[in-house]
């Protein structure tokens, strides 16, 4: 059944297209139809009046000739051709002819097209101009009444007639208001696809600021390092060559470490921002070893947290801490946020061969928002960070309950940033 209606959507859309490159072809085609299917049996087998109908019925009307019924009928159905683009005007021109053609006391299948164009004008028209196509269309149908009264009683033919205009009239407006409705639901979609693409790029830029600034400070603080040891270098050039040797292999150590750092921030960076830079901040940047203090934080807010770590830890540079740092600060705020205190937590930091795994689970509901629906786009920001190791992070509900963010990063990949 899925293949099916895809199948058909995909024709529908289609069509759709077609007509709004080529509207005059349906426009025809309407025409054509109405023609062949009303006005053909008349001019071959006579008006409505002649035939096997009720003796009465065929006394009560007139029979005209097949030029003037031709005539009648051309009226009746090439107004519309315009029903769309004009359906006021194609109505009044049905309706002028409509009103003729009962005047001179003869029926003709064709009448239908009066019904069309008053379904036009509910569906394309302004609303405005309803209430004077009701008018006109109550005439009508008194006149059709009062003409086929010796074989009809009025209030029949009144009952049948004004349903059908009425139902006209339902379904014209009931497809206008569905396609209003879907109108505004593909703007609004189209307009909340937009604040999301905005939001994403804030979000974005501002994750890509607060890394600038963090690591600033370490850039920063390594030319000062590098400029120290260049003037102690030159002063023990003279006195103790072999000193001035070891400031200059500092110096290029420093130096090829900041400049992994830097590469790494501007392969992140890749829009460069137009805000002025910021003071560094004088307190160091957290390290791995500060979890300890902030499951502390967290523990008296309320949550139980199991912090363990597997491998050399100490040995990662300060960057890779500093990222994993705020992997596992964002990761236990969300858990805070939205599982709320009691919670349990399970904390692992595993060092191995060629990455850093950082793997946060706590037991709490599972049903809650995810933490990147939330004001703050934490996994956006934890995304980011993890990207300057070359790494990535999931976060979805755990098995059994509660909730895992898990991030894995790539010590390795400094390297590859020289």
């Amino acid at each position: 059944m899925g293949p099916l209606v895809a199948r058909f959507s995909r024709g529908g859309q289609r069509l759709r297209q077609a007509d709004r490159n080529r509207p005059w072809v349906l426009d025809t085609a309407v025409v054509v139809l109405v023609f062949l299917v009303f006005c053909l049996p008349d001019l071959l087998h006579g008006g409505v009046g002649d035939g096997d109908g009720p003796r009465r019925f065929r006394l009560a009307l007139t029979r005209l000739p097949p030029v003037a019924m031709l005539l009648l009928q051309v009226g009746l159905v090439l107004p519309l051709l315009w029903r769309r683009r004009r359906p006021m005007a194609a109505f009044g021109a049905i309706a002028v002819v409509f009103v003729l053609q009962w005047s001179l006391g003869t029926a003709l299948r064709a009448d239908v097209t009066l019904f069309i164009a008053l379904y036009s004008l509910a569906l394309h028209g302004r609303l405005r101009r309803l209430p004077w196509a009701c008018g006109v269309m109550a005439g009508a149908v008194v006149l059709v009444a009062v003409r086929g009264s010796a074989a009809v009683s009025v209030w029949d033919a009144l009952f049948f007639l004004l349903s059908t205009v009425i139902a006209a009239l339902a379904l014209g407006l009931m497809i206008r208001i569905r396609r209003a409705q879907l109108a505004g639901l593909r703007e609004r979609a189209a307009r909340l696809e937009i604040e999301r693409d905005q939001r994403s790029r804030l979000a974005t830029a501002t994750e890509r600021a607060r890394v600038a600034r963090e690591m600033h400070d370490i850039v920063g603080h390594n030319l000062a390092v590098m400029i120290t040891l260049a003037d102690a270098g030159l002063y023990a050039t003279d006195t103790a060559p072999d000193r001035g040797k070891e400031a200059l292999r500092l110096i290029g150590d420093t130096g090829r470490t900041a400049l992994g750092e830097l590469r790494r921030v501007l392969g992140v960076l890749r829009e460069a921002s137009a805000a002025p830079a910021t003071a560094p901040e004088l307190s160091p940047q957290p390290a791995l070893v500060d979890i300890e203090e902030l499951c502390d934080g967290v523990r008296l807010a309320g949550l139980e947290v199991v912090y363990r770590t597997v491998g050399e830890v100490d040995g990662l540079d300060r960057g890779i801490q500093l990222t994993a740092y705020r992997i596992v600060q964002e990761a236990l705020t969300n858990t805070l946020k939205h599982a709320g205190a009691g919670t349990r937590v399970t904390l692992s930091v595993i060092v191995e061969d060629t990455r850093l795994v950082v793997r946060v689970r706590d037991d709490g509901p599972a049903g809650r928002p995810e933490p990147w629906i939330e004001e703050g786009h934490g996994l956006v920001g934890m995304r980011e960070r993890a990207a300057l190791y070359g790494g990535d992070v999931s976060a979805g509900p755990a098995a059994g309950g509660g909730w895992t963010v898990e991030a894995t990063l790539h010590p390795a990949s400094r390297a590859g940033a020289r």
